[in-house]
C-alpha cells in the first residue's frame, strides 16, 4: 500500500487490509510505504481511530520511505492515487504489470470472476489474470475517480469519506482474493 507520508491513507488500507484477508484465511503480508514518507512517525490519529472503527485490530505503524527494493519484492502494489502508481513504476519499471490504484484494482477484480481453487498459487494466478486484462477493462468516466484524496490535515468530513472510500476498495479486494482460495 502506497500514499505520500504513510500516515494516513496507506496504512489505514494496509491495516484493513490485512485484517480483512487474516479473517477470510488468505495468506498475506500487507504493508505500506510512502512516497515522501514522515519516516518513522505514526498514523494521524484520526487514520488510526477510523481503522479501529472500520475494524482494524490497533497495531502501531511507523512511516516508511517507499524504496525500489520494496516495490521489486511486492507480487502486488495498491496506491492511493495514479500519481503515486507512476512512482512506484519509476522506481521499478517491472511493477507496471503489478501496480495498480486501490480503486483501480477493486474496480478489476470486481469484473473478472475469481476460480475457486485448492492449488497454493491459485492467489498468483488470479493476480496474472487480473495483469493481463488490465487494458480490457475501461476506466472510470472520470479519470480522478481511481485516487483517493488526502486527507491529512483535512476535516474529519474528508478523512471519513477517505476511511469509506478505502473500506469499499478492500471489501471488493478481499472478497475476490477469497473466493480464490478453497480451503481443504
Amino acid at each position: 500500500m502506497v500514499c505520500t507520508g504513510n500516515i494516513c491513507r496507506s496504512p489505514l488500507a494496509e491495516q484493513l487490509l490485512q485484517t480483512r484477508l487474516a479473517a477470510a484465511g488468505v495468506p498475506a503480508t500487507v504493508t505500506s510505504a510512502g512516497t515522501r514518507a514522515v519516516v518513522g512517525h505514526p498514523m494521524t490519529p484520526e487514520a488510526a481511530a477510523l481503522a479501529i472503527l472500520y475494524g482494524a485490530a490497533p497495531l502501531i505503524h511507523a512511516a516508511t520511505q517507499l524504496t525500489p527494493e520494496l516495490v521489486a519484492a511486492a507480487d502486488l502494489v495498491l496506491t492511493a492515487t495514479r500519481e503515486h502508481r507512476s512512482e512506484a513504476v519509476a522506481l521499478h519499471p517491472r511493477a507496471a504489470r503489478y501496480a495498480y490504484t486501490l480503486n483501480q484494482f477493486a474496480r478489476l477484480v470486481d469484473a473478472i470472476p475469481p476460480t475457486p481453487s485448492a492449488d497454493q498459487e491459485a492467489i498468483t494466478a488470479y493476480l496474472s489474470e487480473v495483469s493481463a486484462t488490465k487494458g480490457l477493462t475501461p476506466p472510470p468516466h472520470d479519470l480522478a475517480d481511481d485516487d483517493i484524496e488526502d486527507p491529512y490535515r483535512q476535516s474529519e468530513e474528508i478523512y471519513d469519506r477517505v476511511a469509506h472510500s478505502i473500506d469499499d476498495a478492500v471489501t471488493t479486494i478481499t472478497t475476490a482474493l477469497a473466493a480464490t482460495t478453497v480451503r481443504l
